[in-house]
């Protein structure tokens, strides 16, 4: 059993909620949302029983895997607030860090992507968690837009958003190797938008 930090910060055994959110992140990333409720119990080592005291059904545990997961993934994608890294340099970086992620051999693209393509419910509550946690993205790419004083900060972000999550996709699914090839297509974009440096 693996141990976690408990929520006041002392070392303690993982609780069956954490290992449910692990085992659902971790299987729903790599096998998808059809995974058996059986086997998800399984990998947590939870009953089926302690799983629904817990949460309403496995849709609920997807979602909450998904919010559980976003900081994280939000943290280590952007650029740190502080920093002297200009607009063009702060949108690239995300680029970057999505062509690094690809290089793993377990890099199935984005996981919340994946998600709404999967599941296809816009209203579905893993759906939602994933839309939001995309909308933070665009809203960055607008933000670093807006900072620069591009003339059309909203085109540009979905631009780089339609980019970001084609890369990943493509790269998910083994179609094509990204090294210079998403950093390149975003800078083109970014260069067209004549952002300010």
């Amino acid at each position: 059993m693996t141990t976690k930090k408990t929520a006041a910060g002392t070392p303690g055994k993982a609780t069956p909620r954490d290992r449910l959110l692990d085992a659902a992140g971790e299987l729903f990333y790599r096998e998808g949302v059809g995974i058996p409720t059986d086997a998800l119990c399984k990998a947590a080592g939870v009953s089926k029983r302690s799983m629904y005291q817990l949460f309403d059904s496995k849709d609920a545990v997807f979602a909450a895997a998904l919010e559980r997961g976003a900081p994280a993934l939000v943290a280590w994608l952007l650029p740190p607030p502080e920093g002297e890294l200009g607009p063009r340099e702060r949108l690239l970086y995300v680029f970057e860090r999505l062509e690094q992620a690809a290089r793993s051999p377990n890099y199935l693209g984005c996981p919340y992507a994946a998600a709404q393509v999967e599941l296809k419910d816009p209203s579905h509550a893993a759906s939602v968690v994933a839309a939001r946690a995309k909308r933070q993205l665009v809203d960055f790419f607008r933000a670093e837009a807006q900072r620069a004083g591009v003339a059309e900060p909203d085109l540009l972000a979905r631009q780089l958003a339609v980019v970001y999550d084609g890369a990943s996709t493509r790269a998910g699914i083994g179609a094509d190797d990204l090294r210079g090839l998403a950093v390149a297509t975003a800078a083109t974009l970014i260069d067209a938008a004549r952002l300010a440096e």
